[in-house]
């Protein structure tokens, strides 16, 4: 049974009412399209002055800034890998993000986060193995976290809306 602390919403990730957004970063954490350039426009230019201040990120890994004129306090920029294939360690990269994300929100007392579908935009991640990778890493992470209430996948269209509904529906037994 999945994690009822886990949902799945279809929508604009920085219109929505949570502690914590995430964002899908480039390693420069300086803006760029897709998510990202939301995420920016919609904060205002003083997220781009302190992402200027952070030096960076490299993939697999996240920081956090605050989320000036969003709705969510925080925003933790996490960098996800291009798929290249998948033999170059695209899946472990992309775990350590959100296990890294998850563990900042958690830091900084969040208690919701939102995750976009990380590097499946123009990352070219196939959005079915990103959707288990995501679902099962968040999973693992709340089975021994309480402090978490709620974690939200928001996508922006309806392929990864229903990739991450049916990563959800076999979380925790493998597809037929």
């Amino acid at each position: 049974m999945p994690d009822p602390r886990i949902s799945i919403f279809e929508g604009d990730i920085t219109r929505i009412k949570v502690d914590a957004i995430v964002n899908a970063a480039n390693s420069s954490l300086l803006g760029g399209g897709g998510v990202d350039g939301a995420i920016h426009r919609a904060a205002g230019p003083q997220l781009l002055e302190e992402c200027r201040g952070l030096g960076g990120c490299p993939t697999g890994e996240a920081r956090i800034t605050h989320g000036y004129r969003l709705p969510a306090k925080w925003v933790i920029h996490a960098v996800g890998p291009v798929w290249r294939g998948g033999s170059h360690g695209e899946e472990a990269l992309l775990a350590s993000c959100y296990r890294r994300s998850l563990e900042l929100a958690d830091q900084a007392h969040a208690q919701s986060v939102a995750f976009p579908s990380i590097s499946t935009g123009i990352f070219g991640f196939p959005k079915e193995r990103a959707a288990v990778i995501a679902l099962e890493t968040c999973a693992a992470f709340l089975a021994n976290n309480h402090s978490l209430e709620k974690v939200v996948f928001c996508c922006f269209d309806p392929d990864s809306v229903e990739a991450h509904r049916r990563a959800l529906d076999h979380l925790g037994n493998p597809p037929p």
